[in-house]
């Protein structure tokens, strides 16, 4: 074990910062444009079904071969990955909070005009916080997703911990294949227990005495 991790332990914690590079920054972007446009969607309720049909229909896509798509568009490397794996994320992200959106009790928005708030503050001060723990159930599931797909990125010159795993597999070295497969299977179990921590601290105090 030690000789193992003195012959690749350092290549291990350079592909593993890839790995966690390339996954967060599709994340963050999944995040960042899934979450206002779930909101938005709520507002729009014919664009919704096109919309969500739309990535959707992105979804099914083979993983390889949205990897591959990128290519002629965006060359190899780091940034068609990031691309495609934001793409993948979009889905759960948009529909949980596109149906925790909806799903918000009408009475508390009723409430929410009655004190005089304009749409925009009802949804930051009312609806949002009540959807904190199904928007967090759909970045949780996109965040698993991503790490584990990550992995296909390195077949496009991305890096990641995919490098040590097909290198594995094509020289024959089981070793190099658990060198890649534990690593992304600790990042993927990490970042839900974490966004799991997080989802707690933003849930409402009320919604948690529910919850429990």
């Amino acid at each position: 074990m030690s000789e193992f991790f003195a012959k690749y332990g350092a290549e291990i914690a350079s592909k593993t910062f890839e790995h966690i590079y390339i996954s967060a920054v599709a994340l963050a972007l999944g995040i960042l444009i899934a979450v206002p446009l779930g909101i938005l969607l709520t507002r729009l309720p014919r664009t919704a079904n096109i919309v969500i049909g739309l990535t959707s229909a992105l979804q099914t896509v083979p993983s390889l071969a949205l990897l591959t798509l990128m290519i002629p568009i965006f060359g190899v490397g780091k940034l068609p990955a990031i691309i495609a794996l934001f793409i993948y994320s979009l889905l759960p992200i948009l529909r949980n909070t596109y149906v925790g959106m909806k799903n918000v009790d009408a009475n508390y928005v009723d409430v929410a005009k009655g004190m005089g708030m304009t749409n925009m503050q009802s949804i930051m001060m009312v609806e949002l916080p009540l959807t904190i723990p199904t928007i967090m159930a759909g970045i949780r599931l996109a965040a698993v997703y991503v790490i584990a797909w990550a992995t296909l990125a390195s077949y496009i010159g991305a890096g990641g911990l995919g490098d040590l795993i097909f290198s594995g597999l094509n020289n024959y070295q089981p070793e190099l294949i658990f060198g890649g497969t534990i690593p992304v299977t600790i990042l993927a179990i990490l970042a839900d227990y974490l966004l799991g921590m997080l989802e707690h601290r933003l849930t409402p105090k009320a919604l948690r005495g529910e919850a429990s």
